[in-house]
């Protein structure tokens, strides 16, 4: 505590809730907190304690384990658990849990404009796991989350992660998985940069897309993961473009991810829609590596080169294996990338079992699909 404490500015408090602190509800914490605050929630399971934070600047950490809010039929506005309303904020170790509100757009965190970084928290069972609003400068980044099981009794399409029209969102070393009709990730970012994930759905996940980027923009999928369930409500696992563009300059460049599909159906592994995009809306693949019945550059426009199909019955996605025996005869088909003018397609790291990244080598032959040589790392 005293650590945290000279590290912060003089007129920052840190302010302690829990069972046993003086402050034992969160929301009087964030009534109680000023800009540039620290509010460290001790583990335990917080009950229907919901929260508008409307400071400028704010962190706010789970310690001591991870706190757990459960919405118990309670929402802050009609709209989540917590509702951020325009700032710069930080979230470490929550778990969110359980929100329906009555529009069906319940979520864990409601973020309305500024700046959010969410680092190893949980989202589960909520009509949205986190859903923003629409503010061109406003920026979100996820690292090291677990979005997950989609409640199967709404009337609006659940989706696991629903970004806005927003000017950027980074989701990286994140898990998304267990779905329902609506998609695992959507996004209406002017730019999208979704790497180093596991965004599959699960032998019992239904969802409709994996990755949905409706309105284009500036979309870069590197080193991940993309697995489509038999159950999917969809062949399509990566959407571009379905509902045409709202930003200058969109282009989708993918690289050195892993798309599997296990179903008898063929998958479209993307999909673009060129009639609603931009002419020459620049789309390239590299070393992408995809398992299972389906389609993915056959009707894809673009620059594609290096990818490799695979039947999935050489990968195990069931128990999250996707390393296959097929390591020296698929470097054959890659393209290098290191020194040429596609090198920030180059994969720097790997999605690490059960959240995170771990490093990932250079190689100048490197291996299609999102990992270099033991595949996930557990």
């Amino acid at each position: 505590m005293l650590l945290i404490s000279a590290a912060t500015s003089t007129d920052a408090d840190i302010i302690a809730v829990g069972p046993d602190e003086a402050i034992r509800h969160i929301s009087d914490a964030a009534r109680l907190a000023r800009d540039g605050d620290i509010v460290l929630i001790k583990a335990g399971t917080y009950r229907g304690d919901v929260a508008v934070w409307q400071q400028k600047k704010l962190e706010i950490r789970g310690v001591g384990g991870r706190p757990v809010l459960v919405a118990d039929g309670m929402h802050a506005e009609g709209k989540a658990i917590w509702v951020f309303r325009d700032g710069e904020f930080e979230v470490d170790n929550i778990e969110f849990r359980g929100t329906r509100v009555p529009d069906g757009n319940g979520a864990g965190i409601r973020f309305e404009r500024g700046r959010l970084t969410v680092r190893n928290c949980v989202f589960d069972d909520n009509q949205n796991g986190l859903l923003t609003a629409n503010f061109e400068d406003t920026e979100l980044h996820i690292h090291d989350s677990v979005f997950s099981n989609a409640p199967r009794n709404g009337n609006q399409l659940a989706h696991l992660l629903y970004v806005g029209r927003i000017g950027q969102v980074t989701i990286e070393g994140s898990r998304f998985h267990n779905g329902f009709e609506g998609h695992l990730i959507k996004s209406r970012a002017k730019r999208s940069d979704i790497r180093y994930n596991l965004i599959v759905d699960g032998p019992d996940g239904e969802a409709s897309y994996e990755i949905d980027l409706p309105n284009g923009g500036d979309a870069l999928l590197v080193g991940n993961v993309i697995g489509q369930s038999a159950s999917s409500q969809n062949p399509v696992m990566v959407a571009y473009g379905a509902e045409g563009p709202i930003w200058p300059g969109s282009r989708l460049r993918m690289a050195h991810n892993t798309l599997i599909h296990t179903g008898w159906r063929p998958a479209w592994f993307v999909r673009a829609w060129p009639d609603k995009l931009p002419p020459d809306t620049p789309i390239i693949t590299r070393n992408n590596l995809h398992a299972g019945l389906g389609i993915f550059t056959t009707t894809l426009p673009g620059d594609h080169a290096g990818n490799v199909a695979l039947p999935a019955s050489l990968l195990s996605p069931d128990i999250l294996d996707f390393t296959g025996p097929f390591g020296s005869i698929s470097r054959k088909f890659s393209v290098a990338l290191e020194g040429t003018p596609e090198e920030d397609l180059r994969p720097t790291a790997a999605f690490a079992f059960p959240v995170g990244t771990s490093p990932r080598a250079p190689s100048t032959s490197p291996m299609p699909g999102a990992f270099e040589h033991n595949g996930l790392t557990h």
